[in-house]
């Protein structure tokens, strides 16, 4: 029976396409460091180069250890003298990605409902951003960070999507067996692939994401009231 939820963010709970968000997010980063000596497209490589590192981390240190290091092989140390001023642009202009995504009601009315049910719920967000970032996505979603017991940022873990390591590591720090845990998300490939650890899976369609075309009737799918009735039948 379900007794923990974890549930993605981007394209989950906050509705957005994916690729305007990252276009605006670029394009606002690119505006902040150009003054600084960054060239706007080695830049925009730079933070590929660097999230592709992540994706492929072993958990042997965090993300954003390994962010960095990549970073910094491209930029020089320059980059670490420069990481404040990476920190004011997530602080004072990453609000303005905020203007391409939507917003769900639903979203907060199902975290809470799920709460009410009596299970804990844990936010399993791709942690390629900092936790001033993930923090603010989570409010423009209409939630609170502390609605969730844990959510993964790139300080405080060191596994990326699809990999089955990072599930297995939030399980965990829950203390969770996977066959009592559920995951949402809207992406095919990064959040149902939690399915072969034997944790259940619920695909939201809100937003989905299927690069490779699966048949989604491999999984329970729908909206946020599928997802409730999903819940209430698992519990």
């Amino acid at each position: 029976m379900i007794k923990n939820v974890m549930f993605d963010l981007d394209g989950t709970l906050l509705p957005m396409d994916q690729d305007l968000f990252v276009k605006e997010y670029f394009k606002n980063l690119a505006i902040k460091l150009s003054p600084h000596g960054y060239d706007p497209k080695k830049l925009v490589d730079g933070i590929w180069a660097g999230t592709a590192a992540m994706v492929t981390n072993d958990g042997k240190c965090t993300n954003e250890d390994v962010f960095w290091k990549k970073f910094a092989s491209l930029f020089g140390e320059k980059a670490i003298d420069d990481k404040d001023k990476f920190e004011e642009f997530y602080r004072d202009d990453f609000a303005k990605a905020r203007s391409v995504c939507g917003f769900d009601p639903l979203a907060e009315k199902t975290v809470h409902k799920i709460k009410d049910l009596g299970l804990r719920v844990a936010l399993a967000t791709n942690p390629i951003f900092p936790a001033i970032a993930t923090e603010q996505r989570i409010r423009w979603a209409g939630l609170e960070p502390n609605d969730f017991e844990l959510y993964t940022t790139y300080e405080n873990i060191g596994y990326c999507k699809p990999n089955t390591e990072y599930y297995r590591e939030i399980l965990s720090r829950q203390g969770f067996d996977a066959k009592q845990t559920l995951m949402v998300g809207n992406d095919v490939s990064e959040d149902m692939v939690a399915s072969r650890l034997g944790i259940k899976v619920f695909l939201l369609t809100n937003c989905l994401i299927n690069k490779n075309n699966e048949d989604i009737n491999l999984y329970p799918h729908g909206g946020f009231p599928e997802l409730i009735k999903y819940i209430e039948e698992n519990i």
